[in-house]
């Protein structure tokens, strides 16, 4: 059962022709696709993502963004992934939770992330005290 599971799930990341390459042999997209097939043979509630396109081409990114967002949708798997990149949070996420210090400044849809979010996020001066401070200037 575990061989047919995982024959499965190399098809649906789309490594089948790839099941017996060794890793030096395997793309950086390919490395991650097999990271993401470990992680399901575990059978998890929810898969994390840590950096998941880090260190991967702008194309090789899209890929594993929707392989991500599909897993999720198909599996009914909740994924959390931390990434850095706002442009492929926004274009693949359901969510958005932004953090600094750990705390959450901001958790809303996609679309809700502004500027004034952005700024408040990455430079960690709340938007009502940039307003202020705007004002009094």
């Amino acid at each position: 059962a575990e061989d047919a599971n995982l024959r499965e799930l190399t098809g649906w990341v789309g490594l089948k022709e790839r099941a017996n390459a060794l890793p030096p042999e395997l793309s950086g997209g390919e490395r991650q696709r097999v990271g993401v097939v470990r992680a399901l043979m575990q059978d998890p509630d929810i898969l994390l993502a840590d950096e998941p396109t880090a260190s991967l081409d702008p194309k090789t990114s899209e890929q594993i963004m929707g392989l991500l967002r599909d897993l999720a949708g198909e599996l009914k798997l909740p994924v959390v992934i931390n990434i850095h990149n706002v442009t492929e949070a926004k274009e693949y996420t359901d969510r958005i939770v932004g953090m600094r210090y750990g705390r959450i400044i901001f958790d809303d849809v996609p679309d809700a992330l502004n500027a004034d979010a952005m700024e408040e996020i990455y430079a960690g001066v709340p938007a009502a005290d940039r307003q202020a401070q705007e004002a009094a200037a």
